[in-house]
């Protein structure tokens, strides 16, 4: 029994950064290439987050962070994946994220980060490819 409709991807901007340009273009990509999208908006707490890619049957929840606390929010988005055994939905992200960090944090869980200069085209491939492959 495979899941039949379109990818289903949370997009959110936990913590303090206001910045949201980013996650906006990421968004609207994701929604032109057919998939749905569940944009949070800003000021997101990890558990909101978590609690919205649960409510709404997320495949995926792709985090914008530029504030420089992605190693403690991401941390905390797949700690509560793991405490509410939602462990099938991917975590991915991008923003201003240093490259020995982007390693620890695929150590930890998150399938894929984005650094600036990574092309929405690349995001939507990627995306395709990786979360629920067989609904491409």
């Amino acid at each position: 029994m495979g899941v039949t409709g379109p990818i289903r991807v949370v997009v959110a901007k936990p913590g303090l950064d206001g910045h949201d340009r980013g996650a906006k273009v990421i968004a609207r990509a994701l929604r032109d290439a057919g998939m749905e999208v569940i944009y949070t908006g800003l000021h997101q707490t990890p558990e909101q987050i978590v609690d919205t890619a649960i409510q709404e049957d997320a495949d995926a929840i792709g985090l914008s962070i530029l504030s420089g606390a992605h190693m403690t929010l991401f941390a905390k988005v797949l700690e509560l994946l793991r405490e509410r055994d939602a462990e099938d939905i991917k975590v991915f992200g991008g923003g201003i994220i240093p490259e020995a960090d982007i390693l620890l944090l695929k150590e930890q869980g998150v399938a894929e980060i984005f650094t600036p200069g990574a092309t929405t085209t690349s995001i939507v491939e990627w995306v395709r490819a990786n979360v629920r492959p067989v609904a491409a």
